[in-house]
């Protein structure tokens, strides 16, 4: 799946990172390949957080 990533300026240099389709999943960095490297690693954490907690969902059901 392909994601939108809006980048913007911040404070100090650093630019701020949003998933478009996932306004959750968003981080910062020094330049545009250390914003992609820290979103990717956003999205992750992002996407196992969600299998937790349906996971969690599942097992309280039954």
């Amino acid at each position: 799946m392909k994601y939108t990533l809006v980048v913007k300026q911040g404070q100090d240099g650093f630019l701020i990172g949003q998933l478009k389709e996932l306004p959750a999943v968003f981080t910062q960095g020094l330049s545009i390949s250390e914003l992609k490297e820290n979103i990717a690693d956003a999205l992750e954490l992002h996407l196992e957080d969600m299998r937790e907690i349906y996971q969690l969902s599942l097992v309280t059901q039954i």
